[in-house]
């Protein structure tokens, strides 16, 4: 699991917001893209970020779902990618749709139980490397998709995907949405998440008047209203409720039939502990990491013992490896271990 927070960062709020505004994210440069544009079967379009490190041939290919709003720039994006760089191994991100810098053209959008989605691009990328395994890893929004797909799959998952692994992912939904709309949540990462998620159903709407009520979404303050007033009707729930039940990957993970790993802190403003599986919940193939600390994707680690800035490494190698250990070893060999620099060293 990921090491311990620094000790001036002492509650989930502070991890999460150093991690994402403040702390280092590569020992290397940071990465370079190649961005890729698929058509989808509905005459859309998703854009892939392929990382442009060198690869070894026949090291699994490591594929990563973002977040709400979050993109191949979110810094745990970044990290991930540092992760593969280090050990060599292809690395991709695929956007949700509307997440790459430009507005997608059906009348949809993106959400947290896009599972239909995840299985497209998982089954297409599996037959571009055909001499790789591929790793998934969602992160928040983009792990409980992951779960989902995972438990909807079954066993055919295993076609697709070696491995997967989710990593502060909302999988009660309900629980989630109902903490993020209270309190500092609200006050912060609620008005955060609106902020761009507004103008974009805006447009989305003068792409295809009608779509929706705008003075409803205009009024929309939170979350939840937002759901209930663009994502779920446009994405086939009766509304906010609906949604966040049926999309939820909690209830399902007894299903899973790939080695899964879900990775919660226990102080993630976003996910409330008490809404976090238990052993007894789960099945087999799932693997449960419910540290003390951490934050929402977080896991800042200090450089030094009493040094500044920190980085956020720890978490990919973490998971990274976790990871890589479910792959039969023939597959594995070239991924060299590379690892995580000394918190003694300086990296300033």
């Amino acid at each position: 699991m990921p090491g311990p927070a620094p000790w001036w960062l002492p509650g989930g709020h502070s991890q999460t917001i150093w991690a994402a505004v403040g702390a280092r994210r590569c020992w290397g440069p940071p990465p370079q893209y190649r961005r890729e544009r698929w058509e989808t079967p509905d005459g859309d379009f998703i854009d892939l970020d392929h990382a442009q490190h060198p690869a070894h041939a026949g090291v699994p290919l490591l594929v990563l779902f973002h977040g709400l709003e979050g993109s191949s720039r979110s810094h745990y994006a970044e990290a991930f990618a540092d992760f593969a760089r280090a050990h060599h191994l292809p690395y991709v991100v695929p956007h949700f749709r509307g997440c790459s810098g430009e507005i997608n053209r059906a009348p949809r959008a993106y959400h947290s139980g896009d599972h239909h989605e995840i299985d497209w691009v998982l089954r297409r990328l599996r037959a571009q490397h055909p001499g790789r395994e591929l790793l998934a890893v969602g992160v928040s929004l983009g792990g409980n998709a992951l779960l989902r797909w995972a438990a909807e799959a079954g066993h055919e998952a295993g076609h697709a995907a070696t491995a997967v692994a989710a990593v502060c992912s909302p999988i009660d939904l309900a629980a989630g949405g109902h903490a993020i709309g209270r309190g500092f949540n609200r006050q912060v990462y609620n008005r955060m998440f609106m902020r761009t998620l507004v103008p974009k159903a805006l447009a989305k709407l003068a792409q295809h008047p009608g779509l929706f009520d705008r003075d409803a979404l205009l009024a929309a303050r939170d979350l939840y209203a937002f759901d209930n007033v663009f994502t779920a009707p446009l994405h086939g729930f009766r509304d906010t409720e609906d949604y966040w039940a049926r999309a939820s990957a909690k209830p399902l993970l007894p299903l899973v039939r790939v080695p899964a790993l879900v990775l919660n802190a226990r102080n993630d403003p976003f996910v409330p502990a008490a809404s976090l599986p238990t052993p007894t919940e789960v099945g087999p193939c799932v693997t449960l990491w419910q540290p003390p600390q951490g934050g929402h994707v977080g896991f800042p680690v200090p450089l030094r013992p009493w040094g500044l800035p920190g980085h956020v490494r720890a978490m990919p190698e973490a998971v990274g490896q976790w990871l890589l250990a479910q792959v039969p070893e023939h597959h594995r060999l070239r991924a060299a271990a590379v690892p995580v620099p000394s918190q003694e060293a300086d990296h300033g």
